[in-house]
């Protein structure tokens, strides 16, 4: 995955829009539902997504200098989104994620591994869905779009410890909604790929 970004990133800077076009069919999706947590419009969202590859087709030269394509397209789109509140935009810099109403989508995890039932299914969505909103946040970026714990401290501006903490409430709560025993700290990633 890592050298396919790469080398669409690469493409990009080398002026083929066909790459463009492959990453955004990697990230759209994720992005739109991204941008539309922060601003609670499929609307201004879809317009926040198309806006960020607008201008990173028009810096196209720079793109294969980003480090992290991934991060920097979340930072992107944040940033875009709280532009386009304009008016509420100073109080949501300043203000934590703590308020969001994050919408998961309904496939958490994979039924078939899980083995869960559907009333099971149920009561996990309803488990996510009460998690207060900052742990929601980063239960959905972490366990929903695969992000790294460093990756989501990046776009939050959180810290790692923070992550690692608002994962344990999320699972601690999830567990005990759906009675099972909490696992042993094995959420998403491993130890070392958390610090990383």
């Amino acid at each position: 995955m890592i050298n396919d970004l790469l080398n669409i990133q690469q493409g990009i800077a080398n002026g083929n829009e066909l790459m463009l076009g492959e990453l955004y069919k990697l990230f759209h999706k994720k992005l739109q539902h991204f941008s539309r947590a922060i601003t609670r419009s499929d609307e201004i969202a879809e317009e926040v997504v198309d806006d960020v590859f607008v201008k990173l087709w028009n810096r196209r030269g720079k793109v294969a200098e980003i480090e992290n394509i991934t991060v920097y397209l979340y930072i992107a789109i944040k940033n875009q989104s709280l532009n386009a509140l304009s008016r509420k935009a100073q109080q949501l810099v300043s203000e934590s994620f703590d308020y969001l109403d994050i919408e998961i989508e309904e496939a958490i995890g994979d039924p078939e591994v899980l083995m869960i039932t559907e009333e099971m299914m149920h009561r996990m969505q309803k488990a996510v869905e009460d998690l207060p909103p900052r742990c929601k946040m980063v239960f959905k970026l972490v366990r929903e779009d695969g992000l790294k714990y460093k990756e989501v401290s990046q776009i939050l501006n959180i810290s790692v410890n923070t992550i690692d903490v608002q994962m344990a409430i999320a699972i601690k709560r999830i567990c005990t909604a759906l009675q099972l025993e909490k696992p042993k700290r094995n959420f998403t990633s491993t130890a070392t790929e958390k610090k990383v």
